[in-house]
């Protein structure tokens, strides 16, 4: 072991302490995926239903927040704080990160439909519908920038990892401190494991601001004041409210991104699904009409007529109900084959070098979520920049309908893009002295010129073009439905653009049943076939070409709910994504049993998850095995920061550990 080596791995042991989070419910193994990756590799359709049996879990616990009835006085205080002027923060880290600039987003996507923010002009009752006047002028209200998202590392986070920000309480309060929090806003401080030193110091600064902080979270109390004092200060202070979601263990051992994240998304939906209804109850309905996203250059967004529910409170026992068909609908026989060949055809991309193009625009901050978690999970390359020449190839990358990149970014956001822009002066008193150079040139490096440089527009295919072997894949809602089937729609042009130039290609149609009923019949006659025969005769002239090889084709049923924020759909798009993806990677060795032996030990909690596993799959002591773990992070460092690609730290350090080996003998037999 190197000297340097031997210094770090000194330095984390004095701390881990602080996150030795192995006896947490979190990161224990879930019995029913415990033989994952021995039943993937004989039966794709059999491991997505192990991975939805776990999905189970959000139903039970969901169910009984229903029951408790807290939904209606949380509304009850998020309403009350915009119609006093307050604004609702959204703040988390990785995953929970991720959410908090989804929750963000789709807000703002709602009040940004011209018809809605019109409805909302016009009063029908009372000129202010119970606004202070500090909430209204002129009578224009802007609930559309209401709501702010917070994530470790900012806007730049959600595409990439940015190493290290979550171990730092100041940086959490710093990051909601710039957005000016203040008394009569709402924090909702998110964090699974709740214990992350990130979102831990935005619920204090929001604390200290004076506004209604609520902690959410997915670990028993008990637990968490037993084992990390941090969460034990935040649980046991009176001043911040506690919203604990915890559903168990995770399908992938320690993978939060999949049922913690999904529970605290069912939540947090129905809860700004019930202020949306209670803020337009009070003005004329104004229909749904058919209309085009022109300024962002979106696909065409059909809406059908939709009448506005005054009763809230109805809204968590329909969420229910919706959740549970919709859950029931993903473990049939017919959409388990469908995703089980989705799985195959992605698997054998990515396994023989080849590249996935996923194509999305109404989803595309889910698709996003999905694609870029990913890396840090399994140790895939991730987003590469389209000038950086060094870098590994992305394995998966996802392109909207707008010409320009950072059009497109302002799109999948709903507003200006938000990255850390600190300077040397405003780091300084965060970090002192002894990590002040390590944290000054990682703030360089995800400023929003950085973010720009992941061309996720139009401009961006021409640096990532598909070939043979190659493979797209479109994720489409019902209201995109005209993108799929004109001959000028998004959707069909990218998916037959791919077909010439040789790549296989996918759809996942998220619809009612009605719709997919449509779609089915129309498909391949537009030159996207499935895997019904299809007279050549009766498709449009050109389209033969596409017939080989056939489009794999997902239809996810959604039930007809009228949720206003479509949260139903939202959590379905994330249950398929999250398991397409989890499969593949269990397909493809990264995942052994149910544990991801490819963790990208980018942060203290996932150093020590890691180390964990060594200790696990070898024997080692915990201190033994941190020291083998730096030792070869200290080997795979150069590439890592390259974004080139390298070999699992995990299973380096088991090889090396069972068989005496070095770093290149592991590396090889690896």
């Amino acid at each position: 072991m190197s000297a340097s080596s031997r210094k770090r791995s000194a330095e984390f042991l004095k701390i881990s302490g602080q996150f030795k989070l192995g006896t947490l419910v979190t990161e224990s193994t879930h019995p029913a995926t415990a033989n994952l990756s021995d039943v993937a590799g004989q039966d794709i359709a059999a491991a997505l239903s192990q991975l939805f049996d776990v999905d189970n879990d959000v139903v039970k616990k969901y169910r009984e927040f229903v029951a408790s009835g807290r939904a209606v006085e949380i509304k009850e205080t998020v309403l009350r704080s915009l119609k006093n002027g307050g604004r609702i923060f959204f703040t988390g880290c990785g995953a929970t990160g991720r959410l908090s600039i989804m929750l963000d987003s789709i807000w703002r996507d709602f009040w940004q439909c011209s018809s809605r923010r019109k409805s909302a002009l016009t009063f029908s009752n009372s000129k202010t519908n119970g606004l202070t006047s500090a909430a209204t002028k002129s009578d224009e209200v802007d609930f559309e920038n209401r709501t702010f998202s917070i994530m470790a590392g900012g806007d730049y986070a959600l595409i990439k990892s940015v190493e290290g920000f979550e171990d730092f309480a100041a940086f959490g309060r710093q990051q909601l401190r710039d957005l000016g929090v203040r008394a009569g806003d709402v924090v909702f401080a998110i964090t699974e494991g709740g214990e992350t030193s990130f979102v831990i110091g935005t619920a204090w600064e929001g604390v200290d601001a004076g506004a209604k902080v609520y902690f959410v979270y997915n670990n028993p109390d008990e637990i968490l004041c037993q084992q990390v004092e941090r969460s034990r200060e935040v649980i046991q202070d009176a001043r911040i409210e506690k919203i604990n979601l915890t559903t168990g263990p995770m399908a992938i051992t320690g993978s939060t991104r999949m049922q913690a994240t999904t529970i605290q998304l069912c939540v947090l939906f129905t809860i700004l699904e019930m202020v949306v209804r209670d803020l337009m109850a009070g003005w004329v309905e104004c229909p749904r009409e058919p209309m085009k996203i022109v300024k962002t250059g979106g696909s065409p967004v059909v809406w059908s007529h939709q009448t506005l529910t005054p009763d809230s409170t109805a809204v968590p026992a329909q969420f229910l109900a919706g959740l549970e068909e919709m859950h029931a609908s993903l473990k049939s026989p017919e959409l388990l084959a469908q995703l089980a060949r989705l799985v195959a055809l992605e698997e054998s991309v990515y396994r023989t070098g080849h590249k996935n193009n996923y194509f999305a625009d109404r989803f595309g901050i889910d698709v996003l979520t999905d694609t870029t978690e990913r890396s840090p999970t399994y140790c895939t390359p991730p987003f590469r920049k389209f000038d950086d020449a060094t870098a590994t190839e992305s394995w998966a990358f996802l392109f909207l309908p707008q010409k320009e990149t950072p059009e497109a970014w302002r799109h999948i956001l709903k507003r200006q893009p938000r990255c850390v822009e600190w300077n040397e002066t405003g780091i300084h008193p965060l970090v002192g002295e002894e990590n002040f150079a390590r944290t000054l040139e990682t703030v360089r490096k995800i400023s929003s010129g950085e973010l720009m440089r992941f061309k996720i527009g139009l401009d961006g295919l021409k640096y990532r073009p598909l070939g043979p072997e190659d493979s797209a894949v479109a994720i489409v809602s019902e209201q995109e439905k005209e993108s799929l089937l004109l001959e000028d729609g998004f959707y069909r042009v990218q998916l037959e653009a791919a077909r010439k130039a040789g790549a296989r290609t996918g759809l996942i149609y998220y619809g009612s049943e009605n719709s997919i009923s449509e779609i089915r019949r129309v498909v391949p006659k537009l030159g996207v076939p499935g895997r019904d025969p299809v007279e050549p005769g009766k498709l449009k002239a050109g389209a033969q070409a596409t017939l080989a090889p056939p489009c794999e084709l997902v239809f996810v049923p959604i039930p007809e709910s009228g949720f206003l924020l479509d949260g139903v759909a939202r959590v379905a798009i994330k249950l398929v994504m999250n398991a397409l993806s989890t499969c593949t990677m269990v397909r493809l060795g990264r995942v052994m049993g149910n544990i991801m032996v490819w963790v990208v030990p980018s942060n203290l909690k996932l150093i020590d998850r890691a180390t964990r596993y060594i200790t696990r799959l070898t024997g080692l002591t915990y201190e033994a095995a941190n020291g083998l773990l730096f030792e070869v992070i200290e080997y795979v460092e150069p590439r890592m920061k390259s974004d080139q690609a390298y070999p699992p730290v995990v299973g380096m350090a088991v090889l090396r550990a069972r068989h005496g080996l070095t770093n290149e003998e592991a590396e090889k037999r690896l």
